[in-house]
Parts: structure tokens; C-alpha cells; sequence
């Protein structure tokens, strides 16, 4: 990628005050980014993505957001291309989980899950996909769950096991939709990565994963489900 090429690109990255987006956050803005982040306004603060990111060199912005909230990813993404422009990256790793055994969930955890994971990332894909699509270009990832592409069962992930699957899903037919208009659509699914960090092993293969499905040149990268689990399958009995 040419220095011309990067100064031209812009992301937003959904859910990235800290754990694996903030790594993300970290390598856009080294690889010449302009990056918009969204972050929960009543939970972990911005402040050390900004800290993280600022000195590789790139603009980079935080936006807060309550992904949950009708509405609220496609007011961020607006806001992001206010601040940022026209952007031609989206990585939506933003997703609650709630771990708890089916028979304790209410329908508002329910709620919860299916609308930050699922409708979040149909809205985000609203608000970016007509720009990129007049530009011609585009590069959308989202984040599953380990398995999810599979529905592979984790006891106590029912409902966020089933909001992942379907997010997956989404993107795949994305990907078939879109692909005419120079736009690919692919799917990361983190493993069991306890250390979340920016410089630990697991996370810097996520942050690789995502830096190979929004290369430029990795057109032909579509509809991809790429598992960074280090080989181990997930079945819960």
C-alpha cells in the first residue's frame, strides 16, 4: 500500500475503549488511517485507545454510541464521516455478551443481545454501504463468535451464541450482495482469548486477521469466515 493510498482511507471501529478493538484501533491508525472509534458512554472510557493510537501518526476520534439503542450505530457512523470523511472501513467487533444458563435470561437480556449485536450491525451497514458503493470500494468486517459460523454450542451463550450466528449470516449474504460494487464483507471469530491486551500473542492475531480482510488489495477476500482460535474446536457439553 502506497503512502497516497493510506492517506485516503478512513475506519470506524465499533466498541473500542478496550479488549480486542483497541489493538485494531492501534494498527489502522499505524498503517495511516484516519479512524472514528465508538465507545459506551457509561462504560470504559476512550481515553487509553486515544492514548494508544494518537502517537502512530493518524487523526483518531471517539465517538460514544449505546450500540443497544435504535438507531444510535447509524447516528455514530454519520457522526464518524463528519469527523473523519468518507469512510471505506468498517470493523463492528462491538457485541454484549451476557453468560448466564437459558432459564435465568429475561427478554430484556434478550433484547440486549440480539439488538447490539444483530441490528447494530445492519444499521452500521445502512449508513456506510451507499457511500462505498459510489466510490466503488469497501471493506466491512464484523466479529462472530468462536464457532458461530458453525452454531457450534457453548452452554450458558444461547441467545448470544444465536445473535452471533446471525450476524455471520448477515455478512455473508452481504458479501454476495455487494461484491459487484468493489465492497467485500468478511467475519473474524475470536477464540477464547483471555488476554486482551495490545501486545499479547492471541490479540496481535486478531489485529493480523483484520489488517488482511481491509487490505486494499484484498479484493477477491469475500465472504470469509476466519477463525483465530489457535486450532481448537469449541463443543460444550
Amino acid at each position: 500500500m502506497t503512502a497516497e493510498s493510506k492517506s485516503k482511507r478512513a475506519a470506524l471501529v465499533t466498541g473500542a475503549a478496550r479488549g480486542l478493538a483497541q489493538g485494531v484501533v492501534a494498527d489502522l491508525a499505524a498503517r495511516g488511517f484516519r479512524v472514528a472509534f465508538t465507545f459506551r458512554p457509561d462504560g470504559t472510557p476512550p481515553d487509553a485507545t486515544l492514548e494508544l493510537a494518537r502517537p502512530r501518526g493518524a487523526e483518531v476520534v471517539a465517538i460514544p454510541c449505546d450500540h443497544a439503542l435504535e438507531g444510535a450505530t447509524l447516528a455514530a457512523a454519520r457522526e464518524a464521516e463528519e469527523a473523519v470523511g468518507p469512510l471505506d472501513t468498517l470493523v463492528h467487533t462491538v457485541g454484549p455478551m451476557i453468560a448466564r444458563r437459558f432459564e435465568r435470561l429475561t427478554l430484556d437480556d434478550y433484547r440486549v443481545m440480539i439488538d447490539a449485536n444483530l441490528r447494530s450491525a445492519v444499521e452500521a451497514a445502512q449508513a456506510l454501504l451507499p457511500g462505498m458503493r459510489e466510490r466503488r470500494f469497501g471493506r466491512l468486517v464484523y466479529f462472530g463468535m468462536h464457532g458461530s459460523h458453525a452454531t457450534i454450542p457453548m452452554r450458558g451463550l444461547t441467545v448470544y451464541g444465536a445473535a452471533k450466528a446471525a450476524v455471520v449470516a448477515f455478512a455473508r449474504g452481504l458479501a454476495l450482495e455487494e461484491k459487484r460494487h468493489g465492497i467485500t464483507v468478511n467475519v473474524v471469530e475470536p477464540g477464547d482469548i483471555r488476554d486482551k491486551s495490545f501486545d499479547s500473542p492471541a490479540a496481535r492475531d486478531v489485529v493480523e486477521a483484520v489488517r488482511l480482510l481491509t487490505a486494499d488489495e484484498a479484493g477477491f477476500l469475500n465472504g470469509v469466515v476466519l477463525g483465530v482460535g489457535g486450532g481448537v474446536a469449541v463443543v460444550s457439553e
